[in-house]
């Protein structure tokens, strides 16, 4: 019924442009005779839900669902391709557990961290931040076809190009070991534990993780170029009228504030020169990072940004639907949002310092941090009621329709998203702006991973609700096709060299593994010579 649909409307739509004396001679059969929207094949749905709970599920429509539509695995047997997965899995698992390590030994006898004190941290956490993101984006696509939700169809993705999960993981991982193995380059070679013949300046390892970001960032270019144009879509934002993607590309952009911010300290890092420059050299090092253009106009910018693109869209909404709710609405939340980071990154009276206390006793902080209270609650309630469709009284406060199986799921997500939206908060106040309740640079990884992890499960549950019905009229019909099978079934078929070239992978890693092990030996070995002789 949808494609019909479809079909049709795009037919008609055609025949407007080219007669115009003719325009809207179909509007009428085409509105109450062809395919009904797709109401007679969802009421026909609805009805065999009804029997089949009725008679098996003991009238639980929720539970009938779950049991009509089977979860939907990967369907593939094991083969070749699972079997360098798991490897790599393994691989990733040992490098973070040595990554660690080195974090925990440099603590105890160093008395800091060994890792997050470096110089070139930031580089490390805006390209992990970005690894994180595509780790959660593998998650998100195994559970939106797991409980049947078309992602594919509700983004306007085209099949052919849309990776399954396996394949999404299967890059995840190899670009988390690219990842770990610069990040233990990086430190060994800070402390001087590489021999002398293979040591370089420690900045030169960040710079590859860099240009191996851009890589993956834009290769292969046909795979990356509808994200990079969805991507112009947003910014250009209220000249381009958004769709469902854009709108989701949009919100994640304000979940991605810290990564943004550590991104543009990566570039300066880069450019300026400062990673061929020895971390032990006693010299006034990024003198960019205290200029006014930058901590006082480009790191507000990015905390601005995002809340601009998407108040540009809901305003944009409004111009193209005509409709004040939700639209102005949505355009007033971000707008709060905005006037948050605002008065954080400029006003002098939100600020105060220890030696002067007269500032802290004025209520100016008090009054911003009403705002943030204000700001949390707001958009949290935004979350669960109108992303959502949740929070109904006559449906438990939860709401119709319900895709996914347990309902503490809902109940639980709802609670997190409420203790997780305050860290979100917490991050529109822009870092060096001497607000009382910055968050320390410590806590920037955490915060910054939480609130990546907290907009993953908004978009499960997002997702959802735009499959149950069009909650912001993107689509012409209130109609989804469920998510049995797509177009890119093909890609699973594999050759069968794909075997020995797994198996020439297994051997190259574990002669380069036997080839760390005799050099960490020998730098050892030389280190403890060094501290005989002293």
């Amino acid at each position: 019924a949808i494609i019909n649909y479809t079909g049709f409307f795009k037919i008609i739509k055609k025949f407007n442009k080219n007669f115009l004396s003719n325009k809207g001679k179909f509007k009428e059969a085409f509105e109450k005779v062809v395919c009904c929207e797709g109401q007679e094949a969802e009421a026909l749905g609805d009805r065999m839900e009804m029997l089949f709970a009725k008679w098996f599920c003991g009238r639980n429509v929720l539970d009938a669902r779950v049991q009509i539509l089977p979860k939907r695995g990967d369907t593939l047997e094991m083969d070749w391709t699972q079997l360098r997965l798991g490897f790599h899995l393994g691989m990733c698992a040992i490098l973070a557990l040595w990554v660690c390590w080195d974090c925990i030994w440099g603590l105890v006898r160093d008395g800091k961290s060994s890792i997050g004190a470096r110089t070139a941290f930031p580089v490390f956490r805006a390209c992990g931040g970005l690894l994180l993101i595509h780790w959660f984006w593998g998650f998100s696509v195994v559970m939106w076809s797991r409980y049947r939700i078309n992602y594919i169809f509700l983004f306007d993705f085209d099949p052919r190009t849309v990776r399954t999960p396996i394949m999404i993981f299967d890059d995840a991982v190899s670009e988390t070991l690219v990842y770990l193995v610069l990040m233990l380059l990086y430190y060994k070679a800070g402390a001087h534990d590489i021999p002398e013949i293979f040591a370089v300046t420690p900045g030169i390892f960040p710079f590859i993780l860099v240009l191996y970001t851009l890589k993956k960032l834009l290769f292969p270019w046909r795979m990356r170029a509808p994200l990079w144009r969805s991507i112009r879509d947003v910014v250009s934002t209220p000249l381009t009228s958004p769709i469902f993607f854009h709108s989701f590309v949009a919100d994640w952009f304000t979940s991605m504030v810290k990564v943004f911010q550590d991104m543009l300290w990566a570039t300066c890092f880069v450019l300026s020169g400062d990673f061929l420059l020895s971390e032990d050299e006693d010299q006034t090092r990024h003198a960019w990072e205290h200029r006014f253009w930058y901590k006082n106009v480009v790191i507000p910018l990015i905390c601005l940004a995002p809340l601009w693109f998407r108040f540009n869209q809901s305003l944009r909404r409004y111009v193209d639907t005509g409709k004040r709710w939700p639209n102005l609405a949505n355009a007033f939340k971000y707008a709060l949002s905005q006037t948050v980071t605002l008065f954080g990154a400029f006003h002098p009276l939100y600020l105060y310092y220890q030696d002067k206390p007269s500032r802290k006793e004025s209520g100016f902080g008090v009054d911003l941090f009403q705002v943030l209270w204000m700001g949390l609650f707001v958009s949290s309630s935004w979350d669960v009621y109108m992303d959502w469709g949740l929070g109904r009284p006559n449906m438990k406060f939860l709401g119709p329709r319900l895709m996914y199986p347990k309902r503490m799921h809902y109940y639980g997500v709802i609670f997190i998203d409420l203790f997780l939206r305050f860290m979100w908060v917490m991050t529109l106040v822009p870092p060096q702006s001497g607000a009382s309740f910055v968050l320390p640079s410590y806590l920037t990884v955490i915060t910054m991973s939480l609130e990546l992890l907290r907009r993953t499960l908004w978009g499960l549950f997002r997702l959802e609700n735009e499959h149950r019905h069009s909650t912001d009229n993107y689509r012409k019909v209130d109609f989804v096709p469920l998510h049995f099978s797509t177009g890119h079934a093909h890609q699973y078929k594999q050759k069968d060299s794909v075997g020995w070239s797994v198996l020439g992978e297994v051997t190259l890693v574990n002669l380069g593994v036997i080839l760390v092990m005799v050099v960490s030996v020998v730098a050892a070995q030389r280190a403890a010579h060094q501290n005989d002789v002293v």
